[in-house]
């Protein structure tokens, strides 16, 4: 298990162009660095629930802007699932990513990060910002339009 107790950062970006990126999370603490990919919705549900955990509690003071990846990105892992909880005594949101895995038996990676409020918030800032500078959806079936042409299924 990799463990990032006070990570100098936590983020999400993404490589590549709208209709072929590659989404990712990032933690650094000092030297160390750990790149997981994971799917855009993946992104999507995680900046959701974190939104709706901030609510619930106080607002941070300070919200810095997220950082960008730090390059080279490379995936160490794709991940599975994600965890959420409060740690009430440290006053952090901990965000646990297990890697996938296809055999059910087998046990992947973990990486377990303790993050600030203002940190979470400027994730989801980051995330909602990703987004939005993705693909336009179909103003008829929500998908999103490719360039090359979209086979919309309600254009019947």
């Amino acid at each position: 298990m990799t463990t990032y107790d006070e990570p100098d950062a936590f983020t999400t970006g993404a490589v590549g162009e709208p209709g072929d990126r590659t989404f990712f999370l990032q933690a650094r603490e000092g030297a160390d660095v750990t790149s997981v990919k994971l799917e855009k919705q993946q992104v999507m549900a995680l900046a959701e629930y974190l939104g709706g955990l901030l609510h619930d509690l106080p607002a941070p003071d300070q919200v810095p802007q997220a950082p960008e990846l730090v390059d080279p990105v490379i995936p160490d892992w794709t991940v599975g699932t994600i965890g959420v909880a409060y740690d009430n005594d440290r006053d952090r949101i901990v965000i646990v990513a297990d890697e996938l895995m296809a055999d059910d038996e087998a046990k992947g990676a973990t990486m377990r990060v303790a993050v600030t409020r203002s940190q979470v918030r400027a994730l989801i800032d980051r995330a909602e910002s990703l987004m939005a500078g993705g693909r336009p959806p179909c103003r008829l079936c929500g998908a999103p339009l490719d360039p090359t042409g979209h086979a919309c299924p309600r254009a019947n």
